[in-house]
């Protein structure tokens, strides 16, 4: 099953996805966290969030940094997956591509898409939900949040189940089944 799970910032989402893919497999169960953002060097707040994230994760976890997130899919399609989240993915994708200044990010998108349509196992999708709020006043927001809202868009497509996350309550916007 693919679970997107969507939500704003601290909305819980995180903790959501890690809670439903450890409850959805048997206790013990090995599941790769891939983690395609920024470690933190040099900002002391984004590093504690991230040692956040790390230190909830259970010890049998395994966790891989990487901006590649296709190849890591296509490396293990058989071990349960949690990738959170695809926002910072898409930063670092847009400044690797030149997308702040014009620069096409279709084919590590279509990639990326491809990889998460193929996988075999349990996969679970973290991103940030756009839209909540005003439209962000610079070109480079715009266009984050215009690649972001379409990246929603194309992997809702892909999934079985789509939940948004709101104080840390799980509402269904896609329930698995349908």
């Amino acid at each position: 099953m693919r679970t997107l799970v969507l939500g704003g910032i601290r909305s819980g989402k995180s903790r959501w996805a890690e809670d439903t893919i450890a409850g959805t497999l048997p206790a013990g169960q090995r599941v790769c966290y891939l983690a395609p953002g920024p470690v933190g060097d040099g900002d002391a707040d984004w590093a504690d969030r991230v040692a956040e994230h790390r230190g909830r994760r259970p010890s049998h976890w395994s966790t891989v940094e990487t901006d590649d997130i296709a190849s890591q899919l296509r490396a293990a399609p058989d071990t349960p997956t949690l990738v959170d989240d695809l926002g910072s993915w898409l930063t670092g994708t847009l400044d690797r591509h030149h997308g702040w200044d014009g620069g096409s990010v279709a084919a590590p998108i279509d990639a990326m898409l491809a990889a998460v349509g193929d996988f075999n196992s349990t996969l679970v999708l973290v991103s940030p939900e756009v839209g909540l709020t005003v439209v962000p006043a610079t070109a480079s927001g715009r266009r984050f949040a215009d690649e972001l809202g379409s990246l929603n868009q194309r992997v809702a497509e892909l999934c079985d189940r789509v939940v948004l996350v709101v104080a840390g309550q799980a509402v269904p916007i896609k329930p698995s089944g349908t």
